[in-house]
């Protein structure tokens, strides 16, 4: 998971459920339970993400599906990085981390097409077959 270049300065919430394959619900519990994750919203009352809070998010998600931590779990874990300065770079950590998966993944339905099988149909991809 990348964010688009050149950089967006702000994402919408369906944007950033595109970029973090998270559900509108998901973010908008996130909210409530993690005072740092606080969008602006614009003059039509639609929140605005800044990419600092897109990284921020899937940090959370990495500390909540990834390490199962439990959502105080991951308010004290975040507070630890925080104390230590290591918020932004674990962020970004969780970022690329990602990245790495969704590479993976789709590593693996170019070797299933190459050997002749066909890939797992994800939601995050359209049907091959149309």
């Amino acid at each position: 998971m990348t964010l688009p270049n050149p950089v967006q300065q702000f994402f919408s919430i369906g944007e950033v459920c595109q970029l973090t394959d998270l559900k509108p619900h998901v973010l908008r519990y996130w909210e409530s339970q993690f005072k740092f994750l606080n969008p602006a919203k614009n003059r039509s009352g639609n929140r605005v993400y800044k990419a600092r809070e897109v990284e921020l998010i899937m940090l959370v998600k990495n500390l909540l599906y990834i390490e199962k931590y439990t959502i105080e779990g991951a308010r004290i874990r975040l507070d630890q990085f925080r104390k230590h300065g290591e918020l932004r770079s674990q962020a970004r950590a969780a970022m690329r981390l990602e990245t790495v998966r969704e590479v993976a993944r789709d590593l693996e339905d170019v070797l299933a097409v190459l050997d002749g099988r066909t890939p797992a149909i994800r939601p995050d991809h359209p049907d091959p077959e149309g």
